[in-house]
């Protein structure tokens, strides 16, 4: 079932790639470390008439227009979901966030300009496909601070993971708290990394993780509430 989404998603991203979009969300996760699967594709486009040509392009392949469906995204604003349903209730989903991304849980914009400006084009490959697309991908740096701001469960495992790759720790807590208390977040972060749940939690996503790995991932976050 995993297999089959997963192919389902590196074959719709095909069908799109020759349009202006960046990828954010899980996928762009797994661009910069260890890769997970994600059910859903979030990407940003900065217009409407991107969008438009999007939608035409998946609705063809398949996909059919979600309606009232902020409840079923992390960011909602002006988005659009698309859902192609694979059979035996197997489905896969394309949100497609327009001009910006707002998350719901601090009500932090970040413009689509802003995420375009922080984003490159980098290698795409699968968890349970061999398959490698290259697209336009925000950057670590900025998918951490995205993911930090909205500090779901999800959230905090994925910035666990990419922690010890950040280029500019400075520039990540300085962009973090211009949407949102720093403090506040990395309280909910720190609780959550050094509970007793935590690694197997990880793990069941990510797989078995190495203790020396793990205390060197848990290390890099802590850290950033030190700096000054």
């Amino acid at each position: 079932m995993l297999q089959l989404r997963e192919k389902e998603i590196f074959e719709t991203l095909k069908k799109i790639d020759k349009f202006n979009f960046v990828i954010i969300g899980g996928y762009a996760v797994n661009a910069y470390t260890l890769p997970r699967f994600s059910v859903d594709c979030d990407i940003v486009v900065k217009d409407t008439k991107e969008l438009k040509e999007i939608e035409e392009v998946l609705i063809n392949f398949g996909y059919i227009k979600e309606e009232n469906n902020k409840d079923k995204t992390s960011y909602y604003g002006d988005f659009l979901r698309l859902e192609k349903d694979l059979g035996d209730n197997i489905k896969v989903s394309v949100d497609i966030l327009i001009k910006e991304v707002l998350d719901r849980q601090t009500n932090a914009t970040f413009p689509a300009d802003w995420v375009f400006d922080n984003s490159e084009i980098r290698t795409l490959r699968g968890k349970t496909i061999t398959e490698e697309l290259k697209l336009k991908i925000i950057n670590l740096d900025a998918l951490f601070v995205l993911k930090f701001v909205s500090c779901r469960l999800t959230d905090i495992r994925d910035i666990f993971m990419l922690a010890p790759n950040i280029k500019n720790k400075e520039r990540v807590k300085e962009e973090i708290s211009k949407k949102y208390d720093f403090n506040k977040l990395f309280s909910k972060v720190e609780n959550k990394i050094t509970s007793k749940q935590f690694k197997d939690s990880l793990q069941g996503v990510y797989g078995i993780i190495d203790e020396k790995v793990f205390e060197k991932h848990k290390k890099a976050i802590l850290d950033m509430g030190k700096s000054k």
